[in-house]
């Protein structure tokens, strides 16, 4: 093996680094509200379709819209499995299962599972999202669900108790 060999399988292997850490930088920029996060991993004309949930043809857009989503679902718990990514030079194509439980301000619990499909480019060197759509699977209310232990009550005070 050459040095251009050694250059080559290590840029790749720094790029699925960067790009694994894109998916979770997206998770937790969503779960945790973090503004901050999430406006550093979207190139400034990229774009987001939820479906359902709305949609972004810029990175300004998507953060108006992570807003508006914020105030309206809360709590928000992202799971991303299963990446199938495929790079070729400073671009990438891929696609991520989701599962994710929202706590809905209007609607309560529900659960959403779909796949994401990716489009990523590097740009100066930094790998970030070029777009992001999701696919629903379904969305589901969870009836009764409510939280035993934690941090997050979704709008309630205590839970019940027994009566004796």
């Amino acid at each position: 093996m050459n040095i251009e060999q050694l250059i080559a399988r290590l840029d790749a292997l720094e790029s699925r680094a960067a790009i694994d850490a894109l998916i979770a930088s997206y998770a937790n920029a969503f779960d945790r509200l973090n503004r901050v996060l999430l406006q550093g991993i979207w190139h400034a004309d990229s774009s987001l379709d939820l479906p359902g949930f709305g949609s972004a043809s810029s990175r300004d857009e998507i953060l108006q819209m992570a807003e508006n989503s914020w105030r309206k679902m809360p709590h928000m718990h992202h799971w991303m499995a299963n990446p199938l990514i495929q790079i070729e030079g400073d671009s990438a194509t891929g696609t991520v299962a989701a599962d994710c439980v929202f706590h809905d301000i209007e609607h309560g619990p529900v659960q959403v599972s779909g796949l994401y499909h990716d489009s990523f480019e590097r740009r100066l060197g930094k790998w970030a999202f070029k777009s992001r759509y999701f696919e629903l699977h379904y969305l589901t209310p969870l009836k009764n669900w409510l939280p035993v232990a934690g941090s997050e009550r979704f709008g309630q005070e205590e839970l019940p108790t027994e009566q004796s």
